[in-house]
C-alpha cells in the first residue's frame, strides 16, 4: 500500500468516525482502534489463517457479555482494522466508486468489531448486515 493510498484510506476512516453515534465514539475512547496495512503473520497464525486469506478487522479482549468480576481480564481490548483487507473486500481503488465502496466497508468493519466487543457473534452480525 502506498503512502497516498494510506492517506486516502485514513481520510475515509475519519469520515466514518465523524458520523458514528456519540455512544460508539465514547466506546472508541476506551478501546484503542488500531489501523494497520495488514495483519501480522502471528495474528494470522493464531487465527488459523494463511497469508492468502483476507482479514478486514479483529477484536481482541473479552466481550462485555463474557466478563466476570471473579476472573481477571485476559487480552486487552483492542479493535484492529486492516487497510489492505478492507480495500480488497471493497473491490479495490481502481473502480469508479472506490471511495464510496471503501468508506462503506470501513463502516461495516468498525461496526462489526464493536459488535464483537458487545458480545455479538458472526451470526448475530450477519443478521444485522455487518458481515
Amino acid at each position: 500500500m502506498t503512502d497516498e493510498e494510506r492517506q486516502r484510506f485514513d481520510a475515509l476512516l475519519e469520515d466514518v468516525l465523524d458520523v458514528l453515534p456519540a455512544h460508539l465514539l465514547r466506546l472508541l475512547e476506551e478501546i484503542p482502534l488500531i489501523v494497520e496495512d495488514r495483519p501480522s503473520k502471528s495474528i494470522l497464525k493464531e487465527l488459523g489463517m494463511d497469508e492468502s486469506e483476507t482479514l478486514c478487522g479483529l477484536h481482541t479482549g473479552t466481550a462485555i457479555t463474557e466478563r466476570s468480576v471473579d476472573q481477571p481480564a485476559g487480552l486487552p481490548d483492542e479493535i484492529r482494522i486492516f487497510r489492505e483487507g478492507i480495500v480488497e473486500t471493497a473491490g479495490g481503488w481502481d473502480q469508479d466508486l472506490a471511495d464510496q465502496e471503501v468508506y462503506e466497508e470501513i463502516r461495516i468493519t468498525v461496526l462489526h468489531e464493536i459488535g464483537h466487543h458487545f458480545g455479538l457473534d458472526e451470526d448475530d452480525l450477519a443478521d444485522l448486515g455487518y458481515d
